[in-house]
Parts: structure tokens; sequence; C-alpha cells
């Protein structure tokens, strides 16, 4: 199983970014896919996460600024990006859970990881 994120960068306060992850490999019974992110000196966190039946769910810190979306046919999550904010700044990961889906499953529970991107929002 790959995960590979891109679409990071720098952008300026209220900026946007896209964020892709490329999945190869995942088993049929992957029921969550999710991006979180983790900032210098603080715990990863869940941004955003899609049920395999195309469901949303958002925690606090990308509630109506985030969207999560998958191009099924090329095997891509989408991170959409808005009203970027420098507490925004973070790696951010996508990760893929074969058992669990929910904002209340925690990070070391998930089964697959990307590498992570940068991203940096400046004031």
């Amino acid at each position: 199983v790959q995960l590979m994120e891109s679409g990071g960068g720098s952008v300026q306060t209220g900026g946007s970014l896209r964020l892709s992850c490329v999945g190869s490999g995942l088993p049929s019974s992957t029921v969550c896919m999710a991006w979180f992110r983790q900032a210098p000196g603080k715990e990863r966190e869940v941004v955003a996460i899609l049920f395999s039946d195309g469901k949303t769910n958002y925690a606090a810190a990308g509630k109506g600024r985030f969207t999560i979306s998958k191009d099924n046919a090329k095997n891509t999550l989408f991170l959409q990006m808005n009203s970027l904010k420098p507490e925004d700044t973070a790696v951010y990961y996508c990760a893929a859970d074969r058992e669990y889906c929910g904002l209340w499953v925690t990070w070391d529970q998930y089964n697959y990881w990307g590498q992570g991107t940068q991203v940096t929002v400046s004031s």
C-alpha cells in the first residue's frame, strides 16, 4: 500500500491550497480515508474524514473552510483548503483505515499513512 501526498506549500493568510493524495494497493475493505495534520510540538489531529459511502465529516478546525473529496477513477483523495490561517500551518497527512471511520478514531488506529506534505501560512 502506498499513499503519496502533494500540493503543500506556502501561502498568505486567506489563501487557498489543494492537497492531493494518490493511493495504490489499498484493499477493497478500506472503510475510511482521512486527512490529519501535525504542527510542531503538537499531537497529530484529524482534519476531515471520508466514509466509504461518500459521507464526510470535519473537525472543528476545518469545518466551513476545508472540503474533502475523492476521485475514485484516479484513486486520489483531495483536501481543498480555503481561507487559510497561520494556525493551519502543519504537516498534512492522508490516512486510510480498514475497520473504523469517524472523528473519534485516533491517529494511531489508522492502518496506512502517507509521508506528509508541509503547509505554511504566513500572516
